[in-house]
């Protein structure tokens, strides 16, 4: 082939560390378009980013030229350091050491949009627990509780 061609679509899910509640309203919509640059520095546009106080969701495209765990690590690290730097409230921020990284297909990216758009609506009726074993069942991975959560 001339070319290398990529369309990798991932629903990306990671928590902030020990799920201290740091993604207040007052932040998130910084935090989102510096979490989009960093994805797209990196060849990834994103489709949505959505948050509560404690975790995070991102639909993106994998470019054709990173691994998802460089993706990852890239990302957290970066926007790790820039809340930091937002203020006294986030000095102690950082995220947790795992991630998560589904495929999905083109056919849900928008059902996927649609959901991490209400994740703090979401969240008034579910905890990130039971959500992220909905989470598990639903792309039927198998799992041991006693290693899900840190």
């Amino acid at each position: 082939m001339a070319q290398s061609l990529s369309n990798i679509l991932l629903h990306i899910v990671f928590s902030t560390k020990h799920r201290q509640p740091f993604i207040d309203e007052g932040i998130e919509r910084e935090l989102f378009k510096y979490l989009a640059t960093a994805c797209n520095t990196l060849g990834c546009p994103t489709h949505r980013i959505g948050s509560t106080e404690d975790h995070i969701h991102i639909a993106c495209t994998l470019g054709r030229t990173i691994a998802v765990s460089k993706l990852i690590q890239e990302i957290k690290q970066d926007s790790s350091q820039w809340m930091k730097l937002q203020g006294r409230p986030y000095s102690e921020f950082g995220w947790q050491d795992g991630y998560d990284a589904f495929s999905i297909g083109r056919s849900q990216l928008e059902d996927l949009r649609v959901y991490i758009a209400r994740q703090r609506e979401h969240h008034a009726r579910e905890s990130f627990q039971d959500e992220y074993r909905r989470l598990l069942d639903r792309y039927q991975i198998d799992y041991d509780e006693r290693y899900v959560w840190d």
